[in-house]
């Protein structure tokens, strides 16, 4: 489904990298990965972009931005929405 800023059904095509550690069942993610099923599209989108750019750090944050180098800006949006559309 689309949302105002992305395609969930996109999203789901674009994030098997993300699904690999984040997973799609909030159970199942381990602890050090934070929960994206059901976060703010907004707020998804904000915090791959400032990973991207390197704006953002943490433990982490690294391997966040390399995965994120091959996604554009509406890649991104979509796997927000993919993300943002799951129960959390």
């Amino acid at each position: 489904m689309a949302t105002g800023i992305g395609n969930a059904e996109l999203g789901k095509m674009k994030a098997p990298s993300c699904v690999f550690c984040h997973t799609v069942n909030s159970e199942d993610t381990q602890d050090h990965y934070p929960i994206l099923n059901g976060q703010d599209t907004g707020y998804l989108f904000n915090s791959m972009q400032a990973y991207k750019k390197g704006d953002r750090i943490g433990p982490l944050a690294e391997m966040m931005r390399a995965q994120l180098q091959n996604l554009n800006d509406d890649d991104m949006r979509d796997v927000a929405a993919f993300y943002s559309e799951l129960s959390k």
